[in-house]
């Protein structure tokens, strides 16, 4: 009789253990993590360039994590609107959202009622690739240096115009940067998608355009556009006689942009830390690194806690350059 007694307490006490909060270890849910497909919210229109760095990632964390992760497009308001709703996800490591330099680190000096904050509506899980900008310029423009480009825009102000995928978007931030920098006058031309105004650049509808290599690259290869100056403190690997902005005579003016993996705050901590080991392994493979180098991209792995510092010190400094360009939304 004792000895029932004795089991029934223990498994009374045992449930009752269970039933307190956070009983269940974050430990033993990650292990059985995940155990359905998990979504991917890549906050642009499929088939641009962060579409396609969401699929490759997708398909590498699939694969490291025996579970299919499913790209989610929900574009609009320059990729915020995409945020905003996984911000306002439930926090089960199901739901990842793509984040970029334009709605982590822009945004919030954009958007006065911006439906979320980059910093504490979102637990960062890794960088994932850095691009810097190059300044490309359609062959019509008789500049084949950035000093000759700075020259000949001086000397028509107001009649050069550069493109952007919209207002306060990084390619725009960066011409209005550049502006100032170079002493120029620019005719900003906003754009709803990168196809469109990557095809205008190419017609000569506009003149240049500041934007990584991905969107160029084959038009550069084919002599369609030129690219004047990288915006690095170094050369990039792939168009290696390209200069840097600094080597052309305009130190200081580097922009880049970066695309990072995020979850909505209050997910797992152990969810967080096994999705970060497993996004550096997919990076770490040939498959991933190679689909994203062909893009112009550096794969660039990172903790969530660098991530996190990232994520911070690119605020502030994109703030520095909005406010100093004057770039406000329509």
């Amino acid at each position: 009789m004792r000895r029932v007694m004795s089991i029934t307490v223990l498994a009374v006490a045992a449930a009752t253990v269970l039933l307190l909060p956070g009983a269940w270890s974050t430990a033993g849910f990650a292990q059985a993590y995940p155990s359905k497909p998990i979504k991917l919210i890549v906050p642009f229109p499929a088939g641009g360039v962060p579409d396609i760095v969401g699929r490759v990632i997708a398909r590498g964390l699939s694969e490291q994590l025996g579970q299919s992760v499913i790209v989610d497009n929900r574009a609009g308001a320059a990729g915020t609107v995409g945020v905003e709703a996984a911000a306002k996800s439930l926090g089960d490591g199901y739901t990842l959202v793509l984040g970029t330099t334009g709605t982590l680190a822009s945004a919030p000096s954009l958007y006065p009622n911006l439906g979320y904050d980059p910093v504490n509506s979102f637990t960062p899980v890794s960088l994932l690739i850095s691009a810097p900008f190059l300044i490309v310029v359609h062959p019509s423009v008789p500049a084949n240096s950035l000093s000759e480009l700075v020259d000949f825009a001086k000397s028509r102000p107001g009649q050069l115009n550069f493109g952007s995928v919209g207002n306060g978007s990084p390619p725009h931030i960066a011409g209005e940067v550049f502006k100032i920098a170079a002493g120029v006058d620019l005719v900003h031309v906003p754009y709803k998608a990168l196809p469109t105004a990557v095809t205008d650049l190419l017609t000569g509808r506009i003149h240049l355009m500041f934007n990584q290599l991905a969107p160029f690259q084959s038009h550069l290869q084919a002599g369609k556009l030129r690219a004047l100056a990288v915006a690095a403190p170094g050369r990039v690997s792939q168009l290696p006689s390209v200069p840097t902005a600094a080597e052309s005579g305009l130190p200081g003016y580097e922009v880049s942009i970066w695309f990072g993996l995020l979850v909505p705050r209050g997910t797992p901590t152990d969810v967080v830390t096994k999705l970060n080991a497993e996004v550096l392994k997919a990076l770490s493979t040939k498959q991933v690194h190679d689909s994203l180098a062909a893009q112009g991209f550096e794969p660039g792995g990172s903790s969530s806690e660098q991530f996190s510092a990232l994520i911070v010190s690119e605020t502030a400094k994109w703030s520095r350059a909005i406010k100093a360009s004057g770039a406000k939304l329509d």
